[in-house]
């Protein structure tokens, strides 16, 4: 079952799929990651809270 690289959060084999590089598994960051978001090809730390 993938999880979140960052907080350990279940993420679906679907957002794996689109979201996660073809070789990762688990992907290094969630839509539940208050503190890091996606930002293109990369991930970086959030501007402001996300919840």
């Amino acid at each position: 079952m993938p999880e979140c690289q960052n907080c350990g959060g279940f993420v679906t084999e679907a957002y794996v799929r689109v979201f996660a590089p073809n070789e990762m598994r688990n992907p290094r960051v969630c839509p539940d990651c208050e503190d890091r978001v996606r930002d293109g090809a990369e991930v970086r730390e959030a501007r402001s809270k996300r919840h």
